[in-house]
């Protein structure tokens, strides 16, 4: 049996559990989870003995080659397609991704069902059994960590005074292609000066200067799986204050890696860094979660914040990145791609922390 087929089985055996007759999936992290395909329109319906996957003519050659199962390939509205196979299994309680369907898909479906048959929103079932990565889902996301940091690497010996922020991150993404890379796994963030306070900055036509910050976000797609990394670099010796503004971000990342355990909740790991930047008078500043979970998609489960009591376990991928960001002054982050293990945690970043001056 295959990994995809056990996938498949171990979904299919929480059926009963969530009372339905069926499962029906939409989420396209979640049909590659569960079939490997990752084009753009697809459609899977699961009962307790049966897999069948839908897609339209563009895959047709694709699906027929790699798609185990039973495959149908539909001219018109996929939605319709499994309407039909509803009504010939006789299904009746039919589960769906409530975070994915949409409305007017649902309405469709609706129409479509026999008599006495009922739509019923399911949790992130799929979602939560991602979260615990196999031996191949954790090389792959070895491989893009290690893409991802080498095509920084490359990237980062190029800066200098002169270049926009929009070079910057076209560089990096280019790089990360050559290295081998299938895609950014999310837009490339690149800020410098006093734009690094914003945590989500997008790069702009600025052009850097000297005795500035430099903050890069960026993350790898390869073999469909994500790593995530940020860096902080400054174009010039740093003033007292962005140093100090550094070293309580690193220590607060330092503490909530070594916080990462089996069995330690994603709150706990959230509180380790929090702590540390109280201690400093930077709590306040620090405006987002501590981290998540990346595999499939860039952001998954679990969250790492304050009120998740999700127990980590051997096999999670996870980010951490607590951050520091002060309006008219900059931000600081620092993040890393973590596995925890049965022991601890291994740091899968490989690219160094060191306070780099250019």
């Amino acid at each position: 049996m295959t990994e995809i087929e056990q996938r498949r089985r171990a979904i299919a055996a929480r059926l009963g559990e969530l009372k339905v007759d069926a499962l029906l999936v939409s989420s396209p992290a979640n049909i590659r989870y569960l079939s490997d395909f990752a084009g753009s329109n697809a459609l899977m319906l699961l009962t307790p003995a049966e897999a069948h996957f839908f897609t339209d003519p563009r895959y047709e050659i694709e699906a027929s080659q790699r798609i185990g199962g039973k495959v149908h390939v539909a001219k018109g509205p996929l939605m319709l397609a499994a309407a039909g196979i509803i009504k010939r299994k006789k299904l009746k309680r039919i589960g769906f991704e409530a975070a994915w369907l949409r409305y007017d898909d649902a309405a469709k479906l609706k129409e479509k069902l026999p008599l006495g048959a009922a739509l019923l929103p399911i949790g992130r079932v799929i979602e939560e059994q991602r979260m615990v990565k196999s031996r191949s889902e954790i090389a792959s996301i070895r491989k893009s960590v290690q893409v991802n940091s080498e095509a920084y690497e490359r990237t980062v010996k190029r800066v200098k005074p002169g270049m926009r922020e929009q070079e910057i991150a076209a560089e990096l993404e280019f790089q990360m292609r050559v290295l081998g890379a299938e895609k950014p796994a999310f837009e490339t963030i690149v800020a410098s000066g006093s734009r690094t306070a914003l945590p989500h900055a997008h790069p702009t036509s600025h052009r850097l200067e000297k005795n500035e910050l430099l903050l890069i976000d960026m993350g790898a797609s390869l073999e469909g799986y994500s790593s995530d990394m940020t860096r902080v670099v400054h174009l010039g010796a740093p003033p007292r204050r962005i140093r100090e503004l550094y070293k309580a971000v690193l220590e607060a990342q330092v503490s909530a890696i070594g916080a990462v355990r089996p069995g330690a909740t994603a709150g706990n790991v959230d509180k380790a860094a929090r702590d540390v930047l109280k201690r400093h008078q930077l709590d306040r500043e620090f405006v987002h979660s501590t981290g998540h979970g990346l595999g499939l998609e860039i952001h998954e489960l679990p969250r790492i914040g304050r009120k998740d009591r999700t127990q980590l376990r051997a096999g999670m991928a996870i980010t951490i990145e607590p951050g520091v960001y002060i309006d008219g002054l900059g931000g600081i982050r620092i993040e890393d791609t973590v596995l925890v293990t049965e022991t601890g945690c291994e740091i899968l970043t490989p690219t160094s922390k060191e306070f780099v001056n250019l």
